[in-house]
């Protein structure tokens, strides 16, 4: 494959100073242009400058120059695939308007020669004009196009941002423990998400639970119309009542003449990002209740991943045209 010569730029309505201001904060701490939690955030070894090594996720590279408020410029790990350079730079076209630029000059290597035109371009290029959009909001206050994010880019956040795991029920969850401590079912599943996305456990409890993927509430339907003849509970939305909190945890659930049901929602965060854990715990309190917890467990794992998965794409969702990228489980 030949060079790939790939240029995103922008005229921006606001002095060349402003603009170069935010360029200096890539990589950093609240950075206000790289696109995140949408995408891994970009981070460095250091504050940037020349030799700050660095990337964001699987793409590494570092900086082998920089001109503060004027230009930057990465160099790419060869084991990525790629060989050559990617470089943020800044023109001034007056006293009220710049171009910020984005140039990227690599020669694509082994697997990245078929992975760069069949997914990699798209989600480069989504990403840029994300970045753009950021900058442009920032500088002016709104943002004439905003990007449209296409179908492979979406599918590469989902897959990227959401990463869900079985875990054994944390010890942490101390609420859940001191609720029902002798479970007759007890499973967890995880999710990790980026820095920015909140770390509100009532904001992922809402996001998980008041906002199912249709197929579940489907199933939540045709549960009350099974259960009925059989003597047990109808259940309605407040089986999903917050019943206590922390800082850190919520815990929800109710208590049937069949079965006691605890859901725990534990989020984690440090300086990667945030861990989102979803644990459960139910207590029979009758045959009938024992009979209908047999039946439970074939069901209860892939509805609960496909709330919590919903949860977290959500929240790292794109933003859609002419919004600002907000999300479901809000910032934090």
């Amino acid at each position: 494959m030949a060079v790939i010569e790939n240029v995103h730029e922008r005229v921006l309505s606001a002095p060349a100073p402003a603009v170069g201001r935010l360029i200096d904060r890539l990589g950093s701490d609240g950075d206000p242009l790289w696109p995140s939690p949408t995408w891994v955030p970009m981070r460095f070894d250091r504050p940037l400058g020349a030799g700050a090594v660095g990337g964001h996720g699987p793409v590494r590279y570092r900086v082998t120059a920089y001109e503060p408020g004027r230009r930057v410029e990465f160099t790419f790990d060869p084991k990525i695939g790629l060989r050559g350079t990617h470089t943020f730079e800044l023109l001034e076209r007056g006293p009220e308007s710049c171009l910020l630029r984005h140039r990227l000059v690599a020669t694509p290597v082994g697997a990245m020669r078929l992975l760069w035109p069949a997914l990699i371009r798209s989600c480069h290029d989504t990403v840029l004009e994300h970045l753009l959009d950021n900058a442009e909001r920032v500088v002016t206050g709104t943002v004439s196009r905003p990007v449209r994010y296409p179908l492979r880019a979406r599918l590469a956040v989902a897959v990227e941002s959401v990463r869900l795991r079985a875990v054994p029920v944390p010890e942490q969850a101390a609420l859940l423990h001191a609720a029902l401590p002798r479970p007759d079912l007890a499973d967890a599943f995880s999710v990790r998400v980026p820095p920015g996305v909140s770390a509100d456990p009532q904001a992922w409890a809402d996001g998980i639970f008041r906002n199912p993927p249709p197929v579940v509430a489907a199933l939540l339907r045709l549960r009350n119309a099974l259960v009925t003849p059989l003597g047990i509970e109808r259940g309605d939305s407040s089986a999903f009542d917050t019943v206590a909190r922390t800082d850190r945890e919520v815990l929800l659930g109710v208590d049937a003449a069949h079965l006691d049901f605890r859901a725990d929602v534990l989020v984690e965060p440090d300086e990667d990002g945030t861990t989102v854990t979803l644990s459960t715990h139910a207590t029979v309190r009758s045959r009938a209740g024992r009979a209908y917890l047999a039946v439970v467990r074939l069901f209860h794992p892939p509805v609960v991943k496909a709330m919590l998965r919903r949860a977290a794409r959500v929240a790292v969702a794109p933003p859609g045209p002419g919004a600002r990228p907000e999300v479901a489980v809000a910032h934090g």
